[in-house]
């Protein structure tokens, strides 16, 4: 089965990181979740990069705010997909440094990012990812998106009645 690693560069990123937890806990898909401080556990990130893959991990998703250099140091480091999040933290420039910081990646070093605060969707994409090989969890992707449709179905026809 396939595993995906959430991970961020602190404690103070868990609420926003929270949200991906939740969506692939609602996949089925196993997760593990810890604390990687591109800054202050550079031998951490080292290893956790150089073997996730080992560990059967097959998506990291690496949330970091400020300076954001998590996503992209284990990518450098890492043969996997890396989803990055970056996060509005206290000592953010509105979040526009971590969201450069991610996105800004240079040739050959790709981190797939999402919106600021976006764990959401990062939980969705590495769902996505997962499902291009394992059809269990691509039905459950297709019946998430069916659901998606019809909660807009519902809200419509309950706009148009008024």
């Amino acid at each position: 089965m396939s595993k995906v690693a959430i991970i961020m560069g602190s404690i103070s990123d868990m609420p926003v990181m929270q949200d991906a937890i939740e969506v692939l806990k609602g996949f089925g898909i196993e997760i593990e979740v810890d604390i990687v401080s591109a800054h202050r556990t550079p031998e951490k990130l080292f290893d956790f990069s150089q073997n996730a893959h080992l560990r059967g991990i097959s998506v990291v998703i690496a949330g970091a705010g400020g300076a954001a250099h998590l996503p992209g140091m284990v990518a450098s480091m890492s043969p996997l997909p890396v989803i990055g999040v970056p996060v509005k933290s206290s000592n953010s420039i509105d979040g526009w440094d971590s969201i450069l910081s991610i996105l800004q990646m240079p040739g050959g070093v790709p981190v797939a990012t999402v919106a600021l605060n976006g764990a959401k969707n990062a939980g969705i994409l590495a769902a996505q990812i997962i499902g291009s090989h394992d059809k269990a969890i691509l039905e459950k992707v297709i019946q998430y998106k069916l659901g998606l449709k019809e909660s807009v179905i519902i809200a419509s026809e309950s706009l148009l009645k008024k």
